[in-house]
């Protein structure tokens, strides 16, 4: 951790940007008054000329060892844009230099440069859109972003696979697709904020019983909704938590009813159950999707270590993830994804090529590779000194092992995100085998259309399909809020929907 000091007064928004980037380097750094104590001294000025030219420099002063760093950059736009846009301008430019002087400071070089949000694509889509070829694309990237040549390259790979996979990508928020939250676990992963309570002790307060009645209410109402408009749905995805902790005919009462009130379920293009929990699996749940014509399902080792499965609180084995795998492909499950995550405890590079050895073994149609996040609210991050996790060295060289063994493989990285807080303030990418890619992963991530949520904890996203404006509604994550709840959170979703899509014409 650091303390800076600024020259002067800031607004929030900046000392967010300014602790941001300086949280890449020094971990909790925090922005401080003159009068305290601090470890570096940052004094910044800039200007934007009558040519919208903006000019930024940056003077930080390492106090212990009084040595300085002194960064300027130049950056000439095409007009001179709204107020908001200036803004952003000059906090770009400022952590443009900043960056810049800290990496001088540590020779820690940031390949993302200085983004710190979490969809690098949807810039990148943004940048395509608006008529920007790749060379031009690169050159901003690179010139106002400071991201590096590696980076950008698998920007474009991942770019070009979701237009070959999604040709309508731009035009597809005439569409929505559905998240449904089931919010029950066999138990929680210490890394784990998603809402995630123990099934066990919630079926016997009655919560799961309740819970499924709120949601088979809330997939008819939606339903009818849906209908009235003659939606599409371009995909359904059911998360958690861990779909498959229900039972058997609970979940087959579920899909029933989404079959049942959902449009034009023929025209739906993926349907994926999250089956992340191999200890969840069964030979009767398998065969309930498969009633159902689902065959996307993940079944997610995390890793192939016992010790480490333990450490994190997952109670199964590695042999079960395998067993489970065996079983998920026998019962007809063609199109599997299994997670990974690098930097998991006392984990490092030997544990990380056991586990690409025992996906050898499998193959999944794709496989999803997470870097460890200490997520605010997670019992990893409340007591992060009881967990041994990598250095950035050694994460961004596991990193870049899963990136050489994927393209080994056969695989092709298809879509990708940040979280704050990352280790070796890397990413999470998803690889898959050519025409298997997740379409619901995608329309996410670039958030090019809506998403509806259902269920505990379920986030819906409304995108504007003109202006991109998004509103988003938040279901309540426990059970018990829930069931008091969904009723309310209907009307509420109904009632953004309709300002939306006011018009009831058909939309064949």
């Amino acid at each position: 951790m650091k303390i800076i000091s600024l020259n002067e007064q800031y607004p929030q928004d900046w000392i967010r940007v300014i602790t941001h980037i300086a949280n890449l380097f020094f971990e909790n750094s925090k922005v401080a008054k003159k009068e305290k104590e601090v470890d570096l001294d940052v004094r910044f000025t800039y200007e934007t000329d009558a040519d919208f030219t903006v000019r930024t420099t940056c003077e930080l002063k390492d106090v212990a060892s009084q040595a300085v760093f002194y960064t300027n950059h130049t950056q000439a736009y095409e007009e001179e844009g709204t107020e908001r846009e200036q803004n952003i301008r000059l906090k770009r430019g400022v952590s443009y230099v900043l960056l810049e002087a800290l990496e001088q400071l540590t020779d820690m070089h940031q390949k993302w440069g200085i983004l710190t949000g979490i969809r690098p694509t949807k810039l990148y889509h943004k940048f395509r859109k608006a008529g920007m070829d790749k060379n031009e694309i690169r050159e901003k990237l690179i010139s106002e972003f400071r991201l590096s040549n590696e980076k950008i390259d698998l920007l474009e790979k991942i770019v070009d696979v979701q237009l070959k996979t999604i040709p309508d990508l731009d035009t597809i928020g005439n569409e929505v697709s559905i998240y449904i939250g089931i919010p029950f676990c066999p138990t929680k992963c210490a890394y784990c904020t998603f809402p995630a309570y123990a099934i066990q002790s919630n079926r016997k307060q009655g919560r799961v019983n309740t819970f499924l009645d709120g949601l088979h209410i809330e997939l008819e109402r939606m339903g009818q909704w849906l209908t009235e408009r003659n939606m599409r749905i371009t995909s359904v995805y059911w998360g958690g938590g861990t779909p498959t902790s229900i039972e058997a005919d609970e979940m087959d009462e579920l899909y029933d009813t989404m079959y049942k009130n959902f449009p034009h379920p023929e025209t739906i293009r993926e349907v994926t159950v999250e089956a992340g929990r191999p200890d969840t699996i069964t030979s009767e749940k398998l065969a309930v999707l498969r009633k159902w014509g689902i065959d996307r399902i993940s079944v997610n080792p995390q890793s192939y270590t016992d010790e480490t499965l333990k450490a994190i609180g997952r109670h199964h084995t590695v042999q079960e993830t395998i067993d489970k795998f065996w079983l998920a492909r026998k019962e007809g499950m063609n199109n599997i994804n299994m997670d990974l995550i690098i930097g998991l405890p006392n984990e490092g590079i030997p544990e990380f090529e056991h586990s690409l050895a025992e996906s050898a073994k499998m193959l999944p149609e794709s496989l999803t590779v997470h870097t460890l996040s200490f997520k605010r609210a997670s019992e990893m991050t409340h007591n992060r000194d009881k967990y041994q996790v990598a250095d950035r060295y050694t994460a961004e060289k596991m990193m870049q092992r899963a990136h050489e063994w994927t393209a080994e493989q056969g695989y092709t990285p298809y879509y990708l995100y940040r979280q704050k807080n990352i280790l070796g303030n890397l990413e999470n990418v998803g690889y898959s085998k050519p025409g298997e890619e997740s379409i619901y992963n995608i329309v996410i991530m670039e958030e090019v259309q809506t998403i509806i949520g259902l269920g505990c904890g379920a986030s819906s996203k409304f995108v504007d399909a003109k202006t991109g404006r998004i509103t988003q509604h938040h279901n309540p994550k426990e059970p018990a809020a829930y069931i008091l709840t969904y009723e309310e959170a209907i009307e509420k979703k109904i009632e953004i929907l309709n300002e939306m899509y006011p018009s009831t014409e058909n939309r064949e």
